[in-house]
């Protein structure tokens, strides 16, 4: 099946380390099926004229030297494709959950994409990131693998979403609301920084129960205050009973003594 000669982006690779060799040998394998289509549009005009000329022979004989070009062009496609897509798969390229579409053409992104879907259920995967790119090299800034791979996820049942990168889009593969995760946070982000805050709260609570003791400590050292005073009351009334009297009579003896 003829592939068009559309492309995800200007650049192939989604790195700059792959180094020139690698992105001529990518741009090599492309050139080479461009040519072949040429030549298939040149065999097929061709074949048509002879058509039209009443030279049914010649115009078979062009149009199965088209079919032949048109052959070729897939098959320097199909090398380019599964060249740009090793490079940028590579083991430690992308991480386990990713897949990375640079360099693909619509319909080789499609394929692609659709096959490791399905492979990813089949192995009890719960959520793809498919990375799209965001359009910044293509004719008029335009994505042309974003529509495709929302169209995609609409007939295979499942839900999509971009991510903060717009050059990611999350797939959940178990057909929910397609939830990525906010970069920068842990699986369960939600529930770790729930259980930070009952943490957090936890400790504010023991540190109010240490408060909480230390006034009960210092209301015990009040009520030991008030007790000592009573008790220190209770011995000044007790003098004041003993000495009084005394004090009572002298001053009896000595206002008798004045008068």
């Amino acid at each position: 099946m003829s592939i068009p000669m559309t492309r995800l982006g200007g650049r192939a690779f989604n790195a700059d380390d792959h180094g020139d060799d690698s992105e001529r040998e990518y741009d090599r394998l492309r050139d080479l099926a461009r040519s072949e289509a040429e030549k298939r549009n040149a065999c097929y005009d061709k074949s048509r004229q002879a058509y039209n000329s009443g030279d049914g022979g010649r115009a078979k004989e062009l149009s199965n030297e088209g079919k032949s070009h048109d052959a070729k062009m897939d098959d320097y496609n199909r090398q380019a494709s599964d060249y740009i897509f090793r490079a940028n798969n590579a083991p430690g390229r992308v991480d386990a959950d990713a897949i990375d579409l640079h360099g693909q053409f619509v319909e080789e992104a499609e394929r692609i994409l659709e096959e490791r879907i399905r492979a990813d259920r089949a192995r009890g995967q719960t959520h793809l990131h498919a990375i799209v790119g965001k359009g910044n090299h293509s004719v008029g800034h335009v994505q042309k693998i974003k529509p495709k791979v929302e169209e995609l996820c609409r007939e295979l049942g499942l839900q999509c979403r971009t991510e903060e990168n717009a050059g990611r889009i999350y797939i959940n593969l178990q057909g929910g609301e397609p939830l990525p995760p906010q970069h920068g946070k842990p699986p369960g982000g939600g529930q770790h920084y729930g259980g930070g805050q009952q943490q957090h709260g936890g400790q504010q609570q023991h540190g109010g129960q240490q408060q909480h003791g230390g006034q009960q400590q210092h209301g015990g050292q009040q009520q030991h205050g008030g007790q000592g005073q009573n008790q220190q009351q209770d011995e000044i009334a007790a003098m004041v009973e003993k000495v009084l009297p005394r004090i009572l009579r002298k001053l009896e003896k000595a206002c008798c003594t004045v008068m």
